[in-house]
């Protein structure tokens, strides 16, 4: 299953570590990460990839990375990467 995670908030140490760790302690690989920081707010999108097409796996997957997102500050969000790019698509 091919996941698209966004993170968006104020910029700190220890983001990319963080989101990184829960991805890999879910078997999640990332494929593509690009990264910005405008005016002191970190924008992250990447795209990932997991063996699984378990739903439970992207609920777990999302409710650690939820913690996560708490602890360090900022909103992580994970989607199917099909729901993401329907909702993002153009015409």
């Amino acid at each position: 299953m091919k996941l698209v995670v966004t993170v968006v908030g104020v910029d700190r140490v220890g983001i990319i570590a963080g989101v990184s760790t829960v991805l890999a302690d879910h078997g999640v690989n990332i494929m593509s990460i690009n990264q910005t920081i405008l005016d002191g707010v970190f924008n992250m999108i990447m795209m990932c990839e997991t063996k699984s097409e378990d739903m439970k796996n992207l609920t777990s997957i999302q409710e650690a990375l939820n913690t996560q997102g708490k602890e360090l500050g900022v909103e992580i969000r994970a989607q199917h990467a099909d729901i993401f790019l329907s909702m993002h698509r153009v015409g």
